[in-house]
């Protein structure tokens, strides 16, 4: 049963001498072993109060030796957070940093994966190195970053698998051996049987058919998610069968189906090789769902699965463990002895163990010298606040840096103002670890390596005398041509991308150019479309993920938000995807697309930077700075710009647009009034109209809300105006108030005013269809020179009479 299984290094196993077989045989018993222990241990450690929540891989164990079997390096892994066993035997990672995670060590020695950011069980290997520069992929097995989202691992694998299949068909991409062995990659997806209710798994499933890409999806299925069973989880009770329609016939694209119990080592292991071999060799994808698995301990350490499982079902789990079957499978064979079998299990007890000590005892080492120091310190102040805080410090059985830097933050609100003897020590020490808690706690939510947009060159628009005027869309298409001739990385897909350019033409005949490989179409389906630019860019391309319009950003908010907008914070910059999401708004009319949740993006989206171009020129600009650096990003595009006149630019594919500083389009000393994209047009209307009142605005252009302002234009207009007006079309509250925030306070603008500053927005509900319902929902010029006339009528009375009294 085992004549075409594979060990950990590839080696057919089908010749080995029985002494080779046992050692095989024993060693993914002790590894099945080692894991079970660290579920049992782990649990424990949480119920103790060591570590604050745990989920663990218990049940799970045989199949996931499996798949590592057939794991090589260069692969892929997108994974489950249950997974630790197969990052275990695939040596991604090992026991003593699962532990550390577990503490939340916040040290990237210890948890590589997240220095301590993320619960334990969410794996990811360092594909950057400090700078942020690329490793090499291929020489090392990679995991993805997990996340918590329930299913949200299945979007990115699209493209994961993507790379591998362009890698081996397109050798204009041979130079980027680091991150692909002309596709001979797999990537390999696991998900629990209830999150394939999930609509993103179906999504991923018939996109991952539709392409045909080198991809081994293993579904651990134990029958319930947390207390629901399958029964009221799946049609029939079971995934694949009611995905068979999917299953790949002759002359037809589609994916391989398996099925296999979880607890038949020698079917595991036969299973998972063929497989992996028919995703690798023929780029056929392929589903492994794993049935009759146990979860021993329950979801997690927060509850206990006797409250929903029978009595029958509890005894059939016992019977029916993996690694008892695996045992009974193992004496039945004659290949190791009871006594050999009992010494392993003793053995692996005492690693885990000893590991999991090492482990606290290096996190409690790192918390102690702290408590040690601010104790040392606070005992030199002759304060009585003082002396409590040193002796609770002292009384700590378990070292925290949230009581240590607690209790000396209650000490210095004590001694505020005071120049008692040794205050000024204590504050020096925590200033200094200040910064320490802040690389610790607060870092990378962007890379901030060497190829950021913030230091990519300002290069300045050329324009000849007797520069062409075009629609706006042809300045698009200008410079996404020149870009994609220049840089064979790049990639664009989406909705109507591929065949007619988009629906706005930025790409049209830029597939017949550049081929179906570069520019393509994708189906409706949002969640996929971010996942795979995610996936690509990972794997070093340079993906332009189209969403059609802004307002269906929010079908693909998940991937986009927990996923790629979080990966450089979670993993302490140890990844990055750096693609583009490229969309069009503003000024849509109609409740379905209104067109401006900037407020969704600004909550939803922190660590990508947030492009509102006011035209297309200045879109082709951030494009321009964009691909040359290696941060994720969304564009929005005025949906009302593409057939307005622009010059063009003779430099349209190098000229840039420095992203984070806002520019200043039109001069004035009355007020300044901040806006972008299409709203600022109606603001330049409108200052027409004020000048024939005798009010002189000053125009902001933010360019981008995330970063906003860097060089904090707004604050040096308001030292001449003293009056500001923040005018947008999000709902009121929405990004207008954000970007008043960051003037008043990020900025210290509050200290420039004379008046109270104002902010126009959209009303509060969507816009009804047409152009009178947009008129009556969204700010109007009228709207904006009256919003303006009563701040100087404020301001003013006498010299700027009411309009409306």
């Amino acid at each position: 049963m085992l004549d075409t299984a594979f060990d950990q290094n590839n080696e057919s196993i089908s010749a080995l001498s029985f002494d080779e077989f046992k050692k095989i045989i024993v060693n993914d018993y002790r590894t099945a072993l080692e894991s079970r222990y660290v579920s049992l241990l782990g649990r424990k450690e949480v119920l103790t109060g060591k570590a604050k929540f745990g989920i663990f891989g218990d049940g799970k164990e045989l199949a996931q030796i499996a798949m590592a079997k057939v794991f090589r390096n260069g692969d892929w892994r997108s994974g489950y957070y249950r997974d630790q066993t197969f990052i275990f035997a695939s040596g991604i990672s090992d026991v003593y940093r699962f532990f550390s995670q577990l503490y939340a060590h916040p040290d990237v020695e210890a948890d590589p994966s997240s220095a301590g950011r993320q619960m334990n069980c969410h794996f990811s290997t360092r594909v950057l190195d400090d700078q942020g520069n690329w490793l090499d992929q291929t020489v090392q097995k990679n995991s993805f970053s997990d996340i918590s989202t329930t299913g949200g691992q299945m979007a990115r694998v699209l493209g994961l698998g993507l790379a591998s299949k362009l890698y081996k068909q397109n050798r204009n991409l041979d130079y980027l051996s680091y991150f692909s062995n002309k596709g001979n990659e797999v990537t390999f997806c696991t998900i629990g049987n209830a999150a394939t209710s999930e609509g993103v798994f179906f999504e991923v499933i018939n996109a991952a058919g539709v392409h045909q890409i080198p991809a081994v999806i293993s579904i651990w299925d134990d029958g319930y998610g947390i207390s629901v069973s399958n029964e009221t989880q799946t049609t029939k009770g079971d995934i694949s069968e009611i995905l068979k329609g999917f299953q790949k016939e002759e002359l037809t694209n589609g994916i391989e189906i398996f099925k296999v119990r979880g607890w038949d080592y020698a079917g595991l292991c036969e299973t998972y090789e063929q497989a992996a071999s028919i995703a690798r060799e023929k780029h056929i994808p392929c589903l492994i769902h794993v049935t009759e698995l146990t979860q021993p301990q329950g979801h997690s350490s927060s509850g206990s699965h006797e409250r929903y499982k029978s009595q029958e079902r509890l005894q059939w789990e016992t019977d029916f463990d993996c690694i008892a079957k695996m045992k009974e499978w193992i004496q039945s064979s004659g290949i190791a002895t009871d006594e050999e079998l009992d010494q392993l299990d003793r053995e692996a007890k005492d690693f885990v163990r000893q590991e999991q000590k090492r482990a606290w005892a290096d996190y409690i080492r790192t918390l102690t010298l702290e408590a040690k120091e601010a104790i040392d310190l606070l005992a030199r102040i002759p304060n009585e606040k003082a002396d409590f805080a040193a002796k609770k410090l002292q009384s700590m059985v378990e070292p925290s840096l949230k009581e240590v830097y607690g209790q000396v933050r209650k000490v210095l609100h004590e001694l505020k103002g005071s120049q008692t003897e040794g205050r000024r020590e204590l504050l020096d020490w925590y200033k200094v670890k200040q910064e320490n808690n802040e690389k610790r706690y607060n870092s990378k939510l962007f890379t901030d390596g060497v190829d950021s947009p913030l230091n990519v060159p300002v290069v300045a628009a050329n324009y000849t005398e007797d520069a062409k005027i075009v629609d706006g869309r042809e300045v698009l298409n200008l410079c996404f041509e020149e870009n994609f001739q220049r840089d064979e990385r790049l990639l664009a897909f989406g909705e109507d991308v591929g065949k007619i350019g988009d629906v706005n033409q930025g790409f049209a005949g830029l597939q017949e150019k550049l081929g179906a490989h570069r520019i393509f179409d994708t189906g409706i389906r949002e969640n996929s479309i971010i996942g795979k630019g995610i996936g690509l860019a990972i794997r070093g391309l340079k993906p332009i993920a189209e969403i059609q319009y802004l307002d269906y950003l929010i079908y693909g908010i998940t991937v986009a938000s927990d996923d790629l907008a979080s990966l450089s914070y979670r993993t302490f910059g140890g990844q990055k995807a750096p693609v583009i999401i490229r969309t069009r708004g503003h000024r849509l009319e109609g409740i379905w697309h209104s067109g401006s949740p900037m407020s969704v993006i600004l909550g939803a989206l922190r660590g990508l930077h947030v492009c509102v171009p006011r035209n297309m020129t200045q879109a082709a600009g951030m494009y321009n700075t964009l691909f040359r650096s290696d941060e994720p990003a969304i564009v929005v595009e005025c949906l009302n710009g593409y057939r307005l006149k622009e010059r063009l630019p003779e430099n349209v594919g190098e000229f840039t647009v420095p992203i984070g500083y806002a520019e200043r389009i039109k001069e004035g000393e009355d007020i300044t009034v901040v806006s972008y994209g299409s709203t600022l047009r109606v603001v330049e209307e409108a200052a027409v109209e004020l000048e024939r009142l005798g009010i002189f605005i000053e125009i902001i252009d933010a360019q981008t809300l995330l970063p906003f302002d860097k060089a904090q234009l707004c604050a040096e207009s308001l030292k001449k105006t003293n009056k500001l007006l923040v005018v947008d079309e999000d709902v009121p509250g929405g990004a207008a108030a954000f970007i008043l925030k960051e003037i008043l306070e990020n900025q210290n603008g509050y200290y420039l005013l004379d008046s109270q500053p104002r902010t126009l927005s959209a009303k509060a509900h969507r816009p009804p269809y047409g152009s009178d319902g947009d008129y009556f929902s969204k700010p109007s010029s009228d709207d904006v020179v009256e919003t303006v006339y009563a701040i100087m009528h404020e301001a003013n009375p006498e010299k700027y009479p009411s309009m409306f009294e």
